[in-house]
């Protein structure tokens, strides 16, 4: 739904109203449903490994369930142990691959979405929600904290770092289901996929989540004293791009539904963070320049990222409001950087 698992109450009224914090996009997880694996594999495969199976598939409905998706570790660990099981059902040889309805539902609204005889979708949508876990954690770590008591609330480098593998590791899922599973799911399968199951989704949250990552490199480097600003520069050029694909991608896919259009929010948001950004650096690095035009040109640029910079808070602005209702976070990396330099 586009928040991650860190939730901070508003009010001081008893019933309290919580709205999530979101500084990396979620969007909403799939969750298996209650399937039934003993009757049709019984006899086809020993045993001990069909119980195996409905054991590990049973344990992620219930923390699933029970936590609300928020037991990364556990449901992470659960969904390893169950991909090399799986796997073994994809293999053509067995002729097991249609033999099992896999039913998975929405975990927000508990709305089954589909049930599908085919153990390909079943692997498509496991390491779908193993992505979505992984960007679920890179939200969490990257909410600032206050572990000192002092009111003023950060976040590590660490967890900066822990965050940037997270996002790859998120990007290269997605890639994996687009580049390696969609392609043995027959096509009347994939016509009853919702809009944000289909290839164009997968691809948009799959470059989201490179863009992400190289917002927080870029932020990194501007705490860094050793980074230079040609660098500092082709990091916000490659998170322009990355959510101009981004974008592309989404909106080419119809995705004007509730979530789909907060997600095109978020991603035309950080688009104008990082045009700004890229201005900026742009800016100061023609300054440098020892003709009179080059301070004219970077003049232009830092009133261009001064306009930018405007815009993408009206973005964020638009971003929170739409439903379902969020919050950002404070200023951080580059943002705060920018709106100290550029007035």
């Amino acid at each position: 739904m586009g928040c991650g698992a860190s939730i901070y109450a508003v009010g001081k009224r008893k019933k309290k109203t919580n709205i999530p914090e979101v500084v990396v996009y979620v969007p909403s997880m799939r969750i298996p449903a209650q399937s039934d694996l003993q009757r049709p594999l019984r006899g086809l495969i020993p045993h001990d490994l069909v119980d195996r199976l409905g054991c590990l598939r049973n344990q992620i409905v219930l923390v699933a369930e029970d936590t609300g998706g928020s037991a990364v570790a556990e449901l992470r660990r659960a969904l390893e142990e169950y991909l090399p099981l799986l796997i073994g059902l994809t293999k053509k040889e067995h002729g097991l691959e249609d033999l099992v309805e896999f039913k998975w539902k929405n975990l927000e609204d508990g709305r089954l979405e589909n049930s599908v005889a085919n153990s390909w979708f079943e692997l498509l949508s496991v390491i779908h929600m193993l992505a979505m876990l992984h960007l679920s954690e890179a939200n969490s770590l990257m909410i600032p904290k206050d572990h000192s008591g002092s009111g003023i609330r950060v976040v590590s480098s660490d967890c900066k770092r822990d965050s940037v593998d997270l996002l790859l590791k998120a990007s290269g899922c997605l890639v994996f289901c687009v580049h390696e599973i969609m392609a043995h799911l027959p096509p009347d399968i994939k016509k009853k996929f919702s809009r944000d199951f289909q290839d164009g989704a997968l691809e948009a949250i799959s470059i989201q989540a490179l863009g992400q990552g190289t917002e927080i490199q870029l932020g990194l480097a501007v705490e860094s004293q050793k980074a230079s600003l040609s660098v500092k520069r082709r990091l916000a050029c490659e998170q322009l791009i990355y959510f101009g694909q981004a974008y592309h991608f989404l909106s080419e896919s119809g995705m004007s539904h509730m979530h789909g259009k907060k997600h095109l929010c978020f991603i035309k948001w950080k688009f104008l963070e990082a045009k700004a950004a890229a201005y900026y650096y742009h800016g100061l690095i023609l300054d440098k320049g020892t003709e009179p035009a080059c301070h004219v040109t970077a003049v232009c640029c830092f009133l261009a990222a001064d306009g930018l910079l405007s815009e993408s808070k009206k973005a964020c602005f638009t971003f929170c409001l739409t439903a379902p209702v969020t919050r950002s976070p404070p200023l951080w990396g580059a943002m705060k950087h920018l709106t100290q330099k550029i007035p």
